[in-house]
């Protein structure tokens, strides 16, 4: 019934995916640390990127258009001695300099094994210049080493715009 009639303003399917991975092992305490360098975009032979994808700056990511975007942790650790659980968490700003934890994944184990968390949430990006995300991990006690390389997804985030806001 549409046919040869033309539509305008209207998007269909996902115009925008991305993802970034954590480049080298680092190691964490209980005091926390944000994940703030050695990050690079997926760049291996076969991966890419729909549409213009994010930038990052010290770890914080600013969207490229408004719009309802998923937003993913995958990380993998190597548990340390002395350490019960790690605590993964995506964080959200709404005006550019305060942060709230938007969501978590605790996991955990005993030392010396390799485990890992997946942490997702939506993320409605108002305005670009205001709202961005980062990414954060705590531990009991102890330390834990995120798990990394740079040719492959061992630990990484990916965001996908999945419509308007």
């Amino acid at each position: 019934a549409l046919a040869g009639t033309t539509v305008t303003g209207i998007t269909q399917g996902i115009t925008m995916a991305d993802q970034w991975r954590v480049t080298s092992n680092f190691t964490f305490s209980s005091s926390g640390a944000d994940i703030a360098s050695n990050l690079s975009r997926v760049n291996t032979s076969g991966q890419g990127t729909l549409g213009t994808g994010m930038t990052e700056s010290s770890g914080i990511f600013t969207f490229p258009s408004t719009g309802i975007y998923k937003v993913e942790s995958t990380l993998t650790f190597l548990v340390g001695t002395a350490t019960a659980w790690i605590f993964s968490v995506i964080k959200a700003t709404t005006d550019n300099s305060s942060y709230n934890n938007v969501a978590g994944t605790f996991t955990g184990h005993s030392s010396g094994y390799y485990l890992n968390s997946h942490t997702s949430t939506l993320v409605d990006v108002t305005d670009t210049s205001n709202v961005k995300v980062k990414f954060h991990l705590d531990t009991d006690q102890g330390s834990s080493t995120v798990h990394a390389n740079s040719a492959i997804n061992y630990s990484f985030f990916t965001f996908t715009r999945l419509g308007d806001t």
